[in-house]
């Protein structure tokens, strides 16, 4: 049978400065281009998270509408978050605007009643909603979740910036973490977490601390150098597509959700699989950094 995707997190306007100093605002949020994503890739997605009555959240909505994506929660009054990206090299970094927005207005009640009310299916969290004391809530929903029998995915997507406490903020993660069945890393994340110089070559020693969790699924990406993943036990590595690079924004976004697509649609042999799921993932991520922002491909863009 096949499962759902349910996606929890944030949905912003990462505003994109210009070579003249302008703003240029695109749709992002890591969950939010996940869930764009994993539904271009063929699953069955919702989006769990409020979205504004502004007019991002306007734009917003109609983006998940058009890729496929269900949203499920009642729209708020409260504002877009906003995240100003400033890009070198094609590497993005990003400083945040998240007090007083849409989607933190969500109560862990609100989100449990709506799980009660589905089949179980896949959960996916992380980035901005691991930040404490957001992280708090996510935890409480995590662990019924779990106890729901629902699938815990969970991308770290470390954003040191906006923490005000970078040593809370990690500990968070590690709070969370062995919440998940399948969960991705960066190799920033990995530094962050306390892995000195993490690389590919050690991608079975660094899958191992986290599979003795009891985390069944691990994706390692490790930016130029490539990526590693680990599903039941079995693993592949592969080098970067080359592609001409406008940016990479929302590539980590467009590789799991891909990932979770493909696990979602073909269940019964993941295993089997890793190698070609790994290669579908990274042509993904590859054709999504041959455009400006987040702008995931179908599924009929990779075959």
């Amino acid at each position: 049978m096949k499962q759902s995707i349910w996606v929890l997190g944030e949905a912003l306007m990462d505003c994109v400065a210009q070579p003249d100093g302008s703003l240029k605002p695109f749709m992002g949020g890591s969950p939010f281009n996940l869930a764009r994503a994993a539904a271009l890739r063929g699953a069955d997605v919702s989006f769990v998270n409020p979205l504004s009555t502004d007019n991002f959240g306007d734009q917003m909505r109609a983006q998940l509408a058009q890729d496929g994506v269900k949203t499920l929660l009642p729209a708020t009054r409260l504002p877009t978050s906003l995240a100003v990206v400033q890009i070198k090299n094609g590497q993005p970094s990003y400083g945040f605007y998240r007090e007083g927005i849409a989607d933190r207005d969500y109560s862990v009640d609100q989100i449990l009643t709506t799980l009660e009310s589905a089949a179980p299916g896949v959960l996916h969290t992380g980035s901005l909603l691991l930040v404490p004391p957001e992280h708090e809530k996510v935890f409480a929903i995590l662990k019924a979740a779990k106890k729901m029998g629902w699938t815990i995915s969970v991308d770290v997507n470390l954003r040191p910036k906006l923490a005000a406490n970078l040593a809370q903020y990690v500990e968070a993660v590690k709070l969370i973490a062995p919440l998940a069945d399948w969960l991705k890393a960066s190799d920033e994340d990995l530094e962050l977490l306390g892995f000195s110089a993490p690389t590919r070559s050690q991608g079975a020693e660094i899958a191992k601390h986290f599979t003795v969790q009891g985390i069944s699924r691990v994706a390692l990406t490790f930016g130029g150098d490539g990526a590693w993943l680990q599903v039941d036990g079995k693993s592949a590595e592969q080098d970067v597509p080359k592609v001409t690079v406008v940016d990479t924004v929302g590539a980590g976004d467009t590789f799991w959700g891909n990932c979770l697509g493909d696990w979602v649609l073909n269940p019964q042999d993941a295993a089997s699989r890793v190698s070609t799921t790994l290669s579908q993932a990274m042509q993904a991520a590859a054709i999504n950094c041959t455009r400006a922002g987040c702008q995931p491909p179908k599924y009929s863009e990779l075959v």
